[in-house]
C-alpha cells in the first residue's frame, strides 16, 4: 500500500503519538494536580502560621494590660492591629464565650456559640483538652457573604503571674482563661491560588502540545519519512530492481533496517541473477540430457519436452505421448505415465517401439508425478532411457550363455564350481553327473570334501586352497567305487562372487598301466637283483649247509655233541634261516603290487633297506656306500616300496656307472647316500664316483626309452618310472655333476614332518 494513501489515522506516526500522549497527558495532569495539590497546602500552612504568629505577637503584646486589666488599652491594641486589612477580626472571648474584647465594638459582650464552632476541638472530650497542635487550632470557615475565612483560635492559659497580685485574681485550677481568636480573610490566598492554578494548567498544555509536536516531528523526521523510502526500497527490491538506501543515514535501528535491506536487495539481485543463470544452465542441460524428458498432463498430452525427445520422433506441440512414440491412437496398454497419475507415485517399465527413421529401440522408462499447491497431481514427467544397445548385448549375452553353458556340460572332464571359502559345490557339469553318479541337484550345497575318503579330507581341504594341480587323488563315485583323478583349479568369478573352477579327470586306466609299467620294472629290477639276491641267500645256505653236515656226522657215528657247540650251532642256524627268511620277505614286498595310497615313509629307512639287497654284492664288486644321513629322520609322504623302487634304480645305475668307469680308468669306487631338511622341504642325493652323464643328455635322461647304457644292458624305463614315481609322491627329481667327477640324482619332496 502507498504511504501517501494511508489515511493520517492509521499511519505508524500517529499511532506512537497516540500511544506516546497519554502517558504524557497523565505525567501532566499528575505534576500538574501535585503543584497545585502543594501550593495550596503551602499557601493554608503560611497563612495558618500568619495568623498562629500574628495570635502570639497580639497575646504577647497584650499580656501586660491583661495583668493590670488594662482593659481600654488591650482594646486599643485589638483596634489598631484589626485595622489592618490582611485581618478581617480579632476577637478575645473569656470561658463562657462572650466577646470581651474585639476590633468590632458592637459585638463586645456578645455570646457566640464559640463552643461549636471554635472550640469543639478542645471540648469533645471531658474534660477538655488542655492543648491543641496548630493545624486543630486553625478552622476555614464561610461567612453570611459567601466569602471565606480562616481562623486560629489561640487559648489564653492562667500563668502563674495571673493567680496572684499584682494581676487580678485567678484561682490556680483554672488552667485556660479564654481563647484568642485572629481570623484572616481568604479572598487574595484563594485568588493567589487561582491564578497559579491557571498557569500550571497552561504551562502542563503547553508542554503537551509542545512534547506532541515535538515528538510528532521527531517522528516524521526519523521514522515517518524514513519508512517511506524503506516501503519505496522494498517495493524495488519486491521487482526484483536494485535499490540503494544510503540516504537513510542513521545510527539507530531505521539506519540499520535500511543497510539491511540494501544488503538483502544486493543479494536478491545477486541470488536472481543466479537463478537466472541456474535457469539458463539447467534448461540448457534439459534439451541436452541423452535420454528423452516429457512433461505430459492429465491427458497424456505434450506439455514439454527435450531436443532428443523433438530430433527423435519429430512431436507435434500439444500430441498425445502415445501418437507420438508408437503412432498409436489411444494409450499404451501398460502406461507407467497413467498408473502415476492414478497413484501420484513414481513408476518404472520397460517399453519397445520405432525410432522416426523407423528403426526398433527399446527404452527404460521412468515417470514421477507434478504436484500443484494443493497436492494434486496435475502433470508427470516422463525420462525415457535408449537400452537398445544394451537389450542387443543382452540378447547376445544369452544366446552366449546358453553356447557356453552347453560347452560347460560337454567338456568330457568332470567340472565342478566351488565355494571359495567352504568348499560347498554350487553347481558342476553333466560330465560329473556322468563320472560320480550325482544329479547336479543332488550335489548343490554339498561339501566337495566328501568326494574324499574321511581320513584325507582334512588333508586336501588344505591342499585344495594351497595348490594349483593335485595328482592321482582318490575320490569316491555315489555307490563307493573308488577312482583316481587329477585336480586342475583356477580362482574365478561366478554370479558376483568368488569361485573356485575345479575340473577332475578320471586317470584310473592311466594309472593301471602305468601299474603295469611299474610291476615290469619292478620285475626288470629283480631280475637284475637276481645274482646279488643268490649270494645273498648263498651264504645263510652255507651256514646251515655246514651246521647241518657236522650234526648228521656227529649223529651218524653217534658221538655226543657239546652242549655249549650244539647251542652255538643251532643259534647260527636260526639266525640265518631268520636273514634268508627277511630277503625272500623283502623281495616278495618289493614285488608286489602295491596301493597308491600315500602313507608317512622314512626316508632313511628307505635308503637302508634298498642297499640290503646289494651290501654283500657291493662289497664284492670293491664298491664302498658313504652315509651322510640327517638324523631327524625326515618323513615325506609316499608308497614306501614305490619311492624304494627308484632308490634301487638309481642304486643300479650308480653300480653300473662305476664298473664301467673303473674297469677302464682303475678310479675310485663310492657311492655316497644323503638326505637332509629344513623343515619344508626333504632333500636325498644318490651320487657315485663314475663318469657322470655329460650335459647335452642330461635333459633327456628321464624319456622314454633314453639309456646311456650299451645295447642289452638296459631298456632305458628305470630312470622314466622313477621320475614319474617321485612326481606322484609331489616332488621332482633331477640330475647333475657331483663334487668330485660322477653323477648326482637329486629327489626332492615336501617334509611330512615327524609328528604332522
Amino acid at each position: 500500500m502507498d504511504s501517501a494513501r494511508v489515511p493520517w489515522r492509521r499511519t505508524l506516526a500517529f499511532r506512537v503519538v497516540g500511544a506516546a500522549a497519554v502517558p504524557l497527558f497523565v505525567a501532566v495532569v499528575i505534576l500538574s494536580w501535585g503543584s497545585i495539590t502543594y501550593q495550596k497546602s503551602h499557601l493554608f500552612d503560611e497563612l495558618s502560621n500568619g495568623a498562629d504568629r500574628l495570635s502570639n505577637t497580639i497575646r504577647l503584646g497584650a499580656r501586660y494590660a491583661m495583668m493590670i486589666n488594662a482593659r481600654d488599652e488591650i482594646n486599643q491594641i485589638i483596634r489598631d492591629v484589626s485595622g489592618q486589612k490582611a485581618i478581617a477580626s480579632i476577637r478575645i472571648y473569656n470561658k463562657e464565650g462572650v466577646i470581651k474584647f474585639s476590633g468590632d465594638a458592637s459585638e463586645v459582650e456578645e455570646r457566640t456559640n464559640i463552643r461549636d464552632e471554635a472550640c469543639r476541638r478542645c471540648h469533645e472530650t471531658e474534660p477538655p483538652r488542655p492543648s491543641l497542635s496548630l493545624q486543630e487550632r486553625v478552622r476555614v470557615f464561610t461567612g453570611p457573604e459567601g466569602q471565606r475565612y480562616l481562623g486560629s483560635l489561640s487559648p489564653i492559659y492562667n500563668e502563674p503571674g495571673c493567680s496572684g497580685p499584682p494581676c487580678h485574681f485567678h484561682p490556680e485550677e483554672k488552667l485556660v482563661l479564654g481563647a484568642l481568636d485572629v481570623v484572616l480573610p481568604l479572598e487574595g490566598a484563594e485568588s493567589e491560588i487561582l491564578s497559579f492554578q491557571r498557569r500550571v494548567i497552561l504551562l502542563a498544555a503547553a508542554v503537551f502540545l509542545l512534547g506532541g509536536g515535538g515528538i510528532a516531528l521527531l517522528l516524521d523526521r526519523f521514522l515517518t519519512r524514513p519508512v517511506g523510502v524503506l516501503i519505496e526500497g522494498t517495493r524495488r527490491v519486491a521487482r526484483g530492481e536494485a535499490v540503494n538506501l544510503n540516504a537513510v543515514r542513521q545510527g539507530d535501528e531505521i539506519g540499520e533496517l535500511a543497510r539491511a535491506i540494501s544488503r538483502m536487495s544486493r543479494d536478491i539481485v545477486d541470488k536472481q541473477e543466479e537463478l537466472n543463470r541456474q535457469r539458463d544452465e539447467y534448461q540448457q542441460l534439459f534439451d541436452q540430457v541423452p535420454c528423452t524428458i516429457t512433461v505430459q498432463d492429465t491427458s497424456l498430452r505434450l506439455l514439454k519436452y527435450n531436443r532428443e525427445f523433438r530430433e527423435r520422433f519429430n512431436p507435434t506441440p500439444g500430441e498425445h505421448c502415445f501418437k507420438a512414440y508408437k503412432g498409436r491412437t489411444d494409450k499404451c496398454p501398460h502406461c507407467a505415465v497413467a498408473r502415476t497419475m492414478e497413484t501420484g507415485l513414481p513408476h518404472c517399465s520397460e517399453e519397445s517401439g520405432y525410432n522416426a527413421d523407423g528403426t526398433r529401440a527399446h527404452w527404460l522408462v521412468h515417470t514421477t508425478p507434478v504436484f500443484n499447491a494443493e497436492g494434486a497431481v496435475v502433470a508427470a514427467m516422463e525420462m525415457c532411457l535408449d537400452i537398445t544397445a544394451r537389450k542387443e548385448l543382452e540378447e547376445r549375452l544369452r544366446r552366449s550363455e546358453l553356447k557356453y553353458h552347453a560347452i560347460f556340460n560337454n567338456i568330457p572332464s568332470a567340472v565342478f564350481v566351488l565355494e571359495e571359502a567352504s568348499l560347498d559345490i554350487i553347481d558342476c557339469n553333466s560330465t560329473a553327473e556322468a563320472v560320480y553318479g550325482w544329479k547336479a541337484e543332488e550335489v548343490r550345497g554339498r561339501n566337495f570334501l566328501h568326494l574324499f575318503a574321511p581320513d584325507e579330507r582334512e588333508r586336501y581341504a588344505s591342499q585344495l586352497r594351497a595348490f594349483t594341480v593335485l595328482n592321482r587323488a582318490r575320490h569316491f563315485k555315489r555307490d563307493g567305487t573308488p577312482f583316481f583323478v587329477d585336480i586342475m583349479l583356477s580362482p574365478s568369478e561366478y554370479n558376483g562372487r568368488q569361485v573356485l573352477l575345479l575340473t577332475t579327470s578320471d586317470i584310473t586306466q592311466r594309472l593301471e598301466a602305468e601299474q603295469k609299467v611299474i610291476q615290469a620294472g619292478k620285475m626288470a629290477t629283480l631280475g637284475e637283483m637276481a645274482t646279488g639276491v643268490a649270494h645273498e641267500l648263498n651264504q645263510p645256505l652255507t651256514v646251515i649247509k655246514a651246521a647241518s653236515g657236522f650234526l648228521l656226522r656227529k649223529a651218524r657215528k653217534g658221538e655226543p655233541v657239546a652242549p655249549d657247540v650244539l647251542s652255538t650251532m643251532t643259534a647260527e642256524m636260526d639266525a640265518h634261516v631268520d636273514r634268508a627268511s627277511r630277503i625272500i620277505e623283502h623281495m616278495r614286498e618289493f614285488g608286489r603290487k602295491s596301493d597308491i595310497v600315500l602313507e608317512r615313509v622314512s626316508v632313511n629307512e628307505v635308503l637302508r633297506s634298498a642297499t640290503e639287497f646289494f651290501s654283500r654284492q657291493m662289497t664284492v664288486r670293491g664298491i664302498t656306500i658313504e652315509w651322510q644321513l640327517d638324523a631327524s629322520e625326515p618323513v615325506v609322504m609316499a608308497v614306501a616300496n614305490r619311492l624304494e623302487q627308484v632308490v634301487i634304480n638309481l642304486l643300479l645305475n650308480a653300480r653300473d656307472a662305476i664298473e664301467e668307469h673303473a674297469a677302464a680308468h682303475d678310479a675310485r669306487r663310492v657311492i655316497t647316500l644323503r638326505t637332509e631338511t629344513d623343515g619344508r622341504e626333504v632333500v636325498m642325493e644318490v651320487c657315485d664316483s663314475g663318469p657322470g652323464i655329460p650335459r647335452a643328455l642330461q635333459q633327456r635322461i628321464f624319456e622314454p626309452f633314453f639309456t646311456t647304457k650299451k645295447v642289452g644292458k638296459g631298456t632305458g624305463l628305470g630312470l622314466s618310472i622313477s621320475y614319474g614315481l617321485v612326481k606322484d609322491f609331489g616332488g621332482s627329481i633331477s640330475v647333475g655333476d657331483a663334487p668330485g667327477g660322477g653323477a648326482r640324482f637329486t629327489v626332492r619332496m615336501p617334509d611330512a614332518g615327524r609328528n604332522a
